[in-house]
């Protein structure tokens, strides 16, 4: 038993002290392994902030009832398009044409007193005081059946803008008011767009000081044009133009509100749409890297540079901006520097390395919709 024991610890150890020289080997071997390389790259890259919208008509003009009453015919539907003055909808007039027509018999009535006291004032048998009653009389029922005309008009409920046709509100009917809260409808001026957003007080400072300009109205005619991504993700086809910056923060809220203008020649957009503004930062000539290139360390960025065709070394770089999947750099590294494109996580600073060259782009295929 003795000898068996011995025997099995002489091809332990063995075994131990070739699988140690086997590690070293392996790691040997592993102080070079490849790593894809690229050449820092010096481009122009267009980036965007984007900021949610609410899209109102250019004019956006609410559609009530003056007077009381119920509908009696809706004249349009939702969408379409109306001119100013256009009836969309009518009451009930029925009790008012009685009115009226009572109104009208008043009207009649104080004329014929006043046709009658004429001659008599001018042959000195009435004073003149009676006259001026009746006159008095007719004018006051003149006016009461001018009102209730008037009201009779009110009844026919007209377009106060050209524009489209928002939601309907009310249908036959319904009974109606002036001070209903809701709206009978809404009709909107949709050739053009307001688009609405609100910037918080730190990027609304970075917006405008970097904007060309000697003070707020020339920074405001120097914006570049915007976009505008809508709720299923496209972009719309028209660009816009930002118009008027309010300039003071809502203390409420915190941020300074605008407002954009967009074409709308199709008629895609419509008063109480929603999306997003895309503002364009573009970085002219400044050298990128890759995203998959970066890594981080005690809140700063580092990439890997090749030092000697065969070291990587850790470089700090200084971040412009992060487009998509790209860095514009500030600082740090120059274009045609080397650096690790990939599998940075593996290294550590003065790791050995096998270069292995690849083009830029085989990297970052994906900025190639950014490159100007």
């Amino acid at each position: 038993m003795r000898n068996l024991s011995f025997i099995i610890y002489i091809l332990s150890a063995f075994t131990a002290v070739s699988c140690q020289d086997q590690n070293q080997g392996q790691q040997q071997a592993g102080g070079a392994a490849p790593f894809p390389v690229i050449e820092v790259s010096q481009r122009t890259v267009t980036g965007f902030t984007s900021y949610p919208v609410s899209i109102e008509g250019i004019v956006n003009s609410a559609v009530r009832a003056k007077v009381p009453g119920y509908i009696t015919q809706v004249l349009v539907d939702e969408g379409e398009k109306v001119s100013k003055g256009q009836i969309l909808f009518k009451l009930e007039t029925e009790s008012l044409s009685q009115d009226a027509g009572a109104a009208k018999a008043n009207v009649n009535a104080a004329q014929v007193e006043v046709d009658k006291l004429k001659p008599l004032v001018e042959k000195g048998i009435i004073s003149s005081v009676q006259l001026e009653t009746a006159k008095a009389r007719l004018e006051q029922a003149k006016a009461g059946y001018s009102s209730i005309a008037a009201s009779i008009d009110y009844a026919n409920i007209k377009s106060p803008v050209d524009g489209n046709v928002g939601a309907i509100n009310f249908r036959e009917g319904a009974l109606v008011s002036p001070g209903d809260p809701t709206p009978l409808t809404t009709v909107s001026d949709i050739d053009e767009v307001y688009a609405f957003f609100s910037m918080n007080e730190r990027d609304y400072l970075n917006f405008i000081q970097n904007a060309e300009g000697e003070n707020l109205s020339e920074k405001i005619g120097n914006f570049p044009p915007v976009q505008l991504q809508l709720v299923n993700d496209q972009i719309y086809s028209e660009l816009g133009e930002i118009q008027t910056v309010t300039g003071q923060v809502d203390p409420s809220t915190g941020t300074v509100g605008f407002r954009a203008i967009f074409p709308n020649p199709n008629g895609i957009l419509a008063s109480g749409n929603s999306g997003r503004i895309r503002i364009p930062r573009t970085y002219a000539n400044f050298p990128v890297v890759p995203e998959s290139a970066s890594f981080e360390q005690q809140g700063r960025v580092y990439v890997y540079g090749v030092q000697g065709d065969s070291i990587a070394i850790s470089v700090p770089i200084e971040v412009v901006d992060r487009v998509q999947n790209l860095i514009v750099v500030g600082a740090g590294v120059e274009p045609g520097d080397m650096i690790v494109a990939q599998g940075v996580g593996k290294l550590r600073n003065n790791t050995p390395i096998v270069p292995q060259p690849v083009s830029f782009d085989s990297i970052a295929t994906s900025i190639k919709p950014i490159f100007k």
